[in-house]
């Protein structure tokens, strides 16, 4: 239904796209996702023929686009774009009604189909109850959602959304990206530059990765959203898991490590244990864990933010190379934090560790092992700049907040 083959675009004598070849089949649903200044937009512009590229070829449903009137590329192409200007005080209604403008001629008045496009795109949008008012009366948000009805109306083969969530409630972010993957599914083709991975994740059955204006990465979201290739478009760590409840990636940033920064060591098996790591992993402190059953809960966080993990079938004696693999992290560790249940290898390291710590609120911290707060463990690791930043503040109020 799309196709990018080629495609360069210069705004000025700046390159702003380099060579984007994409194919977007009927029925898709992808996600251009990358930092800002990427190309997303552009890119988005030279889909409905906004921006004429300055080399390759652009086609809707076969029609190219640059050499298409505006009247055909509307009725090919909707889009709902990143901010919203409505020049005069229209009501509600005649704003999304302008969607129909390219399915008829200019003298032609509305007829049934476009009335019952209008009242539906209203209703599948939750605005239908602001048809009577001015479009100037309504937040931010709300005009957003009137701007996809608008382009709901229009009822194109093609919807590209602008950063559609952006200006929205979590209730309307989650309506609105349901109602573009329930438009896929009925075989519209969408496409939509969505700043939240977590968001893109679990409604596009596609994403694409942009980075300096090229495509670093294209595919179902799970083999795109990986945290070498997010570091590398974003320039920031990350950890990428599993949500729980949607069973799709989910994408955690992480604060970088300070050169020359601490390492600790995490004993402990459990969710007390993947808890502790992403916290310490979250103030920026290299992080190594094990012995640790595979599969657990602290298994799968070390994997996707620890530096070195030594892992070991769950039920089964500890076998002495993976024993002998822990004790070397440990030596060469700063300090050792004990999270969760210990035994075997792991208590017999925690026991002879010259710094054996546990963070406060752990559940049943052993004997041998100081309980401290994040602040107290960087000063006990002599970083006290850390420590500083760690410790709980006194607002104006009086009021402890961390």
């Amino acid at each position: 239904m799309i196709e990018l083959d080629s495609v360069g675009v210069e705004l000025g004598e700046t390159p702003v796209l380099e060579d984007v070849s994409l194919d977007v089949p009927e029925g898709a649903f992808l996600a251009l996702v990358g930092p800002n200044g990427a190309g997303k937009t552009t890119l988005l512009r030279t889909c409905n023929g906004i921006v004429s590229p300055t080399a390759g070829q652009v086609r809707v449903d076969g029609h190219d686009v640059t050499s298409s009137s505006p009247r055909d590329v509307g009725r090919l192409v909707a889009t709902v774009p990143q901010t919203t200007r409505i020049a005069f005080e229209f009501d509600v209604a005649d704003v999304v009604a302008m969607g129909r403008t390219p399915h008829r001629g200019r003298f032609e008045t509305a007829d049934d189909d476009d009335r019952t496009a209008v009242e539906s795109a209203l209703e599948r949008t939750d605005t239908a109850r602001f048809a009577d008012r001015s479009i100037d009366e309504l937040s931010g948000g709300e005009r957003q959602r009137v701007v996809l009805a608008r382009a709901l109306a229009q009822e194109t083969p093609v919807l590209l959304l602008d950063e559609p969530t952006a200006s929205l409630d979590i209730n309307h972010q989650v309506r609105t990206l349901a109602l573009a993957r329930e438009l896929a599914t009925a075989g519209r083709t969408v496409v939509a530059a969505i700043h939240d991975l977590d968001l893109a994740a679990r409604f596009c059955d596609r994403i694409a990765l942009l980075s300096d204006g090229s495509i670093l990465a294209d595919g179902p979201p799970e083999a795109v959203l990986t945290a070498e290739r997010l570091e590398s478009a974003f320039g920031v760590r990350t950890a990428v898991g599993t949500n729980p409840v949607t069973g799709t990636p989910a994408v955690t940033p992480l604060a970088d490590e300070p050169p020359g920064g601490h390492r600790v060591h995490v004993l402990g098996r459990g969710t007390d244990a993947a808890r502790t790591i992403g916290r310490l992993v979250e103030r920026g402190v290299a992080v190594t864990v094990g012995v640790v059953p595979e599969g657990d809960a602290a298994s799968v966080t070390a994997r996707a933010v620890a530096r070195e993990v030594v892992s070991a079938p769950p039920f089964e004696p500890v076998a002495d190379d993976r024993a002998a693999a822990a004790a070397d992290l440990v030596d060469r560790a700063d300090a050792v934090v004990v999270a969760g249940p210990i035994e075997g290898p792991n208590e017999r390291l925690a026991r002879e560790s010259a710094r054996a710590f546990a963070l406060h609120g752990a559940s049943d911290p052993p004997e041998y092992a100081d309980t401290v707060t994040d602040a107290e463990l960087f000063e006990a690791l002599g970083d006290a700049s850390r420590a500083e930043r760690t410790r709980p503040r006194v607002d104006d109020g009086g009021a402890r907040s961390e």
